[in-house]
């Protein structure tokens, strides 16, 4: 096993072609030419069986921001992670996982973060834990029609560099109703403006939504091709103070007819428009019910090697939540068991004073099997639900059911990560 260099681009986009297809060779290209903001080369683990002088296992690591109730923190991503199938159940990935969470850990990672096939990635310490996406798709015969002689009230027209700061700043400020954010910088963008690398099956246009004379409202990113018949939107936002209600109808009118252009072009048919935006977006309060129906999200794996540290970090959410609550000015000790560990948080006044792995956890406040407590600390379950499917996930006393609702309540994410 050994780290990539740029003299292996080639025989590693041959490599993630055979074990994943769907062109991502064109992707890693892109990766392993530097093109992308957030890897290198060097990112990438490459096993060898050097008796055949072939690749036969690989993984890449990616670099992120994440942000929590508005706190950053760093976030590396596995990606790309294959094995040829005659090469399978030999412990490689998880010996490139042990090299790549060293890496994470000297870049100062607080959480690592991986979409994956069920169960898999559970047997290196992650635990699904953040929402990721769903959709809700709509069939193009039920988009309302302009009424005759009546002109389409927004227009949507390619974005261009002069737009990224408009686009940021939109983007940013409807990520605020989040608990769990992707921080996208003008350099994410940018690489989005220029198509995301070559890759067909995953670029995007970017697009500015306008008024008639020319005044941007906000923007709009879709697929530059049919999926399944479908035109799939990545992101869409609109400034503080316009209305969902008024947009959204040219929105889903303009996606229909972008949709139809690719059918033609490709020789395929259009239905569908899907809005991969996850749960409470603006859009789908305005669009009527009848219109959409719902596509059940996925979940990102999410492992916190530091959970003391990571609190920490997170501290000022914390007490917010406190001094926004019933237990204003709380002081105590917060004893959770992880039934092989625990953690001790300490509160003085309605600040955190202390967080500590222990593992003495007699007389625990709670108890959250193994990994669940991850569910709970980013918004993905909340404690009800929590005990429901667990019998061993408990809350010993009335103070500590309160406490933990208070610290962690159910708040929807949106993830939509550098890729």
């Amino acid at each position: 096993m050994r780290r990539a260099t740029a003299d292996d681009a080639e025989a590693l986009a041959e490599f993630n072609q055979a074990v994943h297809g769907e062109d991502i060779d064109v992707w890693v290209g892109d990766l392993m030419a530097g093109r992308h903001p957030a890897v290198k080369a060097r990112d990438f683990t490459i096993v060898e069986d050097t008796r055949a002088s072939k690749i036969v296992s690989s993984l890449c690591l990616m670099s992120q921001t994440w942000s929590y109730g508005g706190i950053q923190f760093k976030v590396g991503q596995p990606e790309a992670v294959g094995t040829h199938p005659d090469y399978r159940r030999r412990g490689l990935v998880r010996a490139q996982f042990e090299v790549v969470h060293a890496w994470s850990a000297r870049r100062r990672d607080s959480v690592q973060v991986i979409l994956g096939r069920p169960w898999f990635y559970r047997q290196f310490d992650y635990e699904m834990a953040v929402e990721e996406c769903g959709a809700r798709s709509g069939h193009r015969s039920r988009v309302p029609k302009l009424k005759k002689g009546e002109r389409e009230p927004y227009r949507l027209r390619r974005a261009r560099e002069a737009d990224l700061p408009f686009i940021v700043r939109t983007h940013d400020e409807g990520m605020k109703r989040y608990l769990v954010t992707c921080v996208r910088r003008r350099v994410h963008w940018r690489y989005e403006l220029n198509d995301g690398g070559q890759r067909k099956s995953a670029r995007r246009d970017l697009c500015v939504i306008e008024t008639l004379n020319g005044k941007p409202v906000g923007y709009l990113v879709h697929s530059s091709r049919l999926r399944g018949g479908s035109i799939d939107v990545s992101s869409y936002e609109l400034k503080p103070g316009v209305s969902w209600l008024a947009v959204t109808p040219s929105v889903m009118r303009y996606l229909c007819r972008t949709g139809a252009e690719y059918a033609e072009r490709d020789k395929t048919q259009m239905e569908w428009f899907r809005f991969w935006l996850g749960a409470g977006h603006p859009a789908f309060e305005v669009i009527p019910d009848y219109l959409l129906r719902t596509h059940d999200p996925y979940a990102y794996y999410v492992r916190v090697p530091d959970l003391p540290g990571f609190l920490q970090l997170i501290a000022p959410v914390l007490e917010r939540r406190l001094a926004e609550s019933p237990l204003v000015g709380h002081t105590g000790v917060l004893k959770l068991d992880f039934y092989r560990r625990g953690l001790r948080l300490a509160f003085d006044k309605g600040k955190l004073t202390g967080a500590d792995a222990i593992t003495d956890t007699e007389g625990a406040s709670a108890a959250f099997p193994y990994l669940t407590f991850l569910q709970l600390l980013f918004g993905y379950r909340s404690l009800d639900e929590l005990k429901h499917s667990y019998a061993d996930c408990r809350a010993h006393s009335n103070e500590a059911n309160v406490l933990l609702q208070v610290l962690f309540p159910k708040q929807p994410s949106r993830v939509w990560p550098i890729e």
